[in-house]
C-alpha cells in the first residue's frame, strides 16, 4: 500500500467497519506508526477501477486479515485467483489468519495450496451493541464488589487474571505460553488502553478491557472472572458498567464470543448484543 492509497483504503474500511472492527483498528495503528516496522506491513489491494477498492488483505505482524467485503460469494465466480498469496506470505511469517469465517475459509483454501498446515481453528460469534446495556446489570454482583480502573501499581495483582484469560480463551492448541509476554501485554493494557477490574474483599477477581479501537467503534476483549468467583453476577456487573461507559462516548461496541462458551454468549445476549455473523481465527 502506497501513501496515495491511505485515503481510499480508509474510506473502504469505514463503509464496512461494523464487520471489520479489528481490521480498521489495525489500519489506524499502521497509519500512526509512521517510521516503525508496523507501518511497513503489506496490504494487498484489489481494485474494481483505478480509484475503487474491491477488497483488501492486510498483514499485521504475523497475522493476516482478509477484508473481502461484498466481493466474496460462493454462488458466483467473483473471487480472483489469489496468486499473490505466495509472494505476500513470503514477506511475513504466518502465525494466524483471522476475520469473517466465510472470508477466512477462502484464504485457508489458498494458503493450503502453498503447503501450510493449520494448527488450530477457533470459531466465534461476532456480536455488536449500539445502545446502553440492560440497566439490571448494574445491580448484579456480591456485596462489597468494587469496580475500578487499575494502575501500574496493581500490575502484580492483575497480571494473573490476564494470564488465565490468555490460557483459557486465546492460546491455540500446541502453543507454548510465555509468562513474560503476557505480563508485558498486561502492562500495555493498563498503561495504554481502557480497562476495568473487579475487586472483592481487596482481591482482584475479574477484568475487562478494550482490545481494538476503530473509527467509530470499540472492540472489547479480555473479559475474565476467576473461576472461584463465577456465577455471582460479577461478569455481568463489570461488563454492564464498562460497556455503558464506552457507549456513552458515542461509539458502538463489538466483541467476539467463542462458539463453545455458552455462558459468555448468554451474558452478552442478556446485555443486548446481537450476533452479526461468524468470525474465525485459524492458527498455523
Amino acid at each position: 500500500m502506497k501513501n496515495a492509497d491511505s485515503l481510499p483504503v480508509k474510506e473502504f474500511l469505514s463503509v464496512n467497519e461494523n464487520d471489520y472492527v479489528g481490521a480498521c483498528g489495525r489500519f489506524l495503528l499502521r497509519q500512526s506508526a509512521a517510521g516503525n516496522k508496523s507501518a511497513k506491513d503489506p496490504v494487498w489491494i484489489l481494485r474494481r477501477k483505478k480509484d475503487e477498492i474491491k477488497a483488501l488483505v492486510m498483514a499485521s505482524g504475523s497475522t493476516v486479515i482478509p477484508v473481502l467485503g461484498t466481493l466474496y460469494d460462493r454462488t458466483a465466480d467473483s473471487i480472483p485467483q489469489m496468486k499473490f498469496l505466495k509472494s505476500f506470505l513470503r514477506l511475513k511469517t504466518l502465525h494466524s489468519l483471522q476475520g469473517l469465517k466465510s472470508e477466512v475459509i477462502v484464504l485457508e483454501e489458498e494458503i493450503g495450496k502453498t503447503g501450510r498446515k493449520t494448527a488450530d481453528i477457533i470459531d466465534y460469534d461476532l456480536m455488536s451493541l449500539d445502545k446502553p446495556p440492560d440497566e439490571k446489570g448494574f445491580s448484579c454482583g456480591p456485596s462489597g464488589l468494587i469496580l475500578r480502573v487499575p494502575a501500574m501499581i496493581d500490575l502484580d495483582a492483575v497480571a494473573p487474571l490476564q494470564t488465565a484469560y490468555e490460557k483459557e480463551e486465546v492460546l491455540p492448541k500446541g502453543s507454548i505460553f510465555s509468562p513474560a509476554a503476557s505480563r508485558i501485554n498486561t502492562a500495555q493494557i493498563i498503561t495504554k488502553g481502557k480497562v476495568l477490574a473487579a475487586q472483592l474483599n481487596g482481591r482482584f477477581v475479574g477484568k475487562i478491557n478494550v482490545s481494538a479501537v476503530s473509527f467509530t467503534r470499540y472492540q472489547v476483549g479480555g473479559v475474565y472472572v476467576h473461576p472461584h468467583f463465577r456465577g455471582q453476577g460479577i461478569a455481568r456487573r463489570m461488563a454492564t458498567e464498562f460497556i455503558s461507559g464506552l457507549i456513552g462516548e458515542g461509539r458502538g461496541v463489538t466483541l467476539f464470543a467463542k462458539k463453545t462458551n455458552a455462558a459468555a454468549r448468554s451474558l452478552y445476549t442478556r446485555l443486548g448484543f446481537t450476533v452479526r455473523g461468524d468470525y474465525r481465527i485459524t492458527y498455523y
